[in-house]
């Protein structure tokens, strides 16, 4: 025995036919297919076969002076090899499609479609296997870019767009000499629907021949930002300045300019048509000390969209203030009906005087027809009655009342003509008793 095994081809031998053992033990706990008649008893390597859809294609040419149509986007490509391979192949499609023309003239040509970057073992089928294509010389040309709207009927009521703000203006169009030739425009298309306001966005531009067919060019930029002013019904407007508070003592406003006077109100047509003026802009006098110029906000009068301008100017310039005093200035009465009469009770001369204060400039022209004092008997009943002054004036004047209001009396002139009517038979009565003989 020791003999035996110290024979070095008995101790191949012996090895040999443990790793025979153990081979067979490993495989027969994964439980191997049973094998057919006839089928060898080693394993075989398998094969498999998979067709692969929408594999790019990569077209080689000179892509600087040359324009190549007819090259397919993608093909279908059935890969046939040993299963591992095809499984692996399948999921990375770390393969190449491609066609090249790098050595080919301007005219028309079919190209064999290959592939590179197989696999070791993989054989491939490319369907379709060639295209044909036509190589042409590129051109660049520009062209202006136009705007295109789409639901402008879907803005909102009264609101209309305006000449569209294009930039870049013009783009540089580049690609077969024979398609540029067929341009008939480069359009920006913008949505309008539901606008009431300036549109600012960026648009892909899309070039197209006279018959609206799309052209395949290149585009340098293909996006432009366009800009669509939107305007609203509109209507100019006096602007109202409101004053609060007071000027310190001493001090009168000579002149008040603000600039600019009117406002243009946008909105609603509705809004607008009751729209008289703009107000709420205000000025406070009591932070006024000298001739200064402020700058006051316009509000957006309420149910309006936007007012323009935004602000206005005002200059004020002051004076040392000066009193005058302009006696018995007549008290009109407005509103009085014609079925009316009115009595002045206090002041019964219907008539008061006026201490007026403002700028030496503005109070040395001032005259009594400047002013028009006067009350309001709209809707008053027969009967005595308190009623509040009012003063006109110019502006930058500022007034004082011996009292703010008057006692007046109103009475029916048909109520009066009864009681004239009545006194009138009485006197005539009395006057028949005293002509009777005694």
């Amino acid at each position: 025995m020791d003999k035996f095994l110290n024979n070095p081809w008995a101790v191949k031998l012996v090895a040999l036919l443990f790793a025979f053992l153990l081979y067979f033990a490993v495989h027969s706990a994964q439980a191997p297919t049973p094998k057919k008649p006839g089928e060898s008893f080693f394993p075989t390597a398998t094969t498999d076969e998979a067709t692969l859809t929408d594999i790019p294609v990569k077209a080689y040419y000179d892509d600087e002076n040359y324009v190549v149509t007819g090259v397919p986007q993608t093909v279908n490509v059935t890969i046939k090899g040993p299963t591992g391979t095809v499984k692996k192949v399948r999921q990375v499609k770390d393969f190449e499609i491609y066609a090249d023309m790098q050595n080919l003239k301007t005219g028309r040509h079919k190209v064999e479609l290959k592939a590179r970057n197989v696999a070791e073992g993989l054989s491939v089928s490319i369907n379709p296997s060639a295209a044909n294509v036509t190589i042409e010389e590129k051109t660049t040309k520009e062209f202006p870019v136009e705007a295109d709207f789409y639901n402008k009927n879907k803005m909102k009521d009264g609101y209309s767009p305006e000449q569209p703000i294009v930039n870049p203006k013009n783009v540089s169009v580049t690609g077969a000499k024979a398609v540029i030739d067929r341009i008939a425009s480069i359009k920006a298309t913008i949505n309008l629907e539901g606008v009431d306001q300036t549109v600012e966005k960026e648009a892909k531009l899309t070039v197209y021949d006279t018959d609206g067919n799309v052209l395949p060019v290149e585009v340098a930029p293909s996006v432009v930002k366009i800009t669509v002013p939107v305007t609203s019904p509109s209507k100019k407007v006096p602007i109202k300045l409101e004053r609060k508070g007071s000027l310190p003592d001493g001090i009168s406003i000579s002149s008040l300019d603000m600039s600019p006077g009117e406002a243009t109100v946008y909105g609603p047509q509705n809004v607008l048509d009751s729209l008289e003026f703009v107000d709420g802009t205000e000025i406070d006098l009591s932070k006024i000390k000298d001739d200064t110029q402020i700058e006051a906000d316009i509000p957006v009068p309420e149910g309006a969209k936007k007012v323009s301008p935004e602000k206005v100017t005002i200059k004020v310039k002051v004076d040392k203030e000066e009193e005058k005093k302009l006696k018995n200035v007549s008290i009109k009465t407005v509103g009085l009906s014609d079925s009316q009469d009115l009595e002045f009770l206090d002041p019964k001369t219907g008539k008061l005087d006026i201490t007026a204060k403002g700028s030496d400039a503005a109070i040395s022209k001032l005259q009594p027809s400047d002013i028009e004092l006067y009350l309001n008997a709209a809707d008053l009943s027969d009967g005595d009655h308190n009623v509040k002054l009012e003063v006109n004036g110019p502006q930058n004047i500022t007034w004082s009342l011996p009292q703010k209001s008057v006692k007046v009396r109103i009475s029916s002139k048909t109520s009066k003509n009864e009681n004239d009517k009545g006194q009138d038979e009485k006197e005539q009565d009395h006057s028949e008793t005293d002509s009777q003989p005694s």
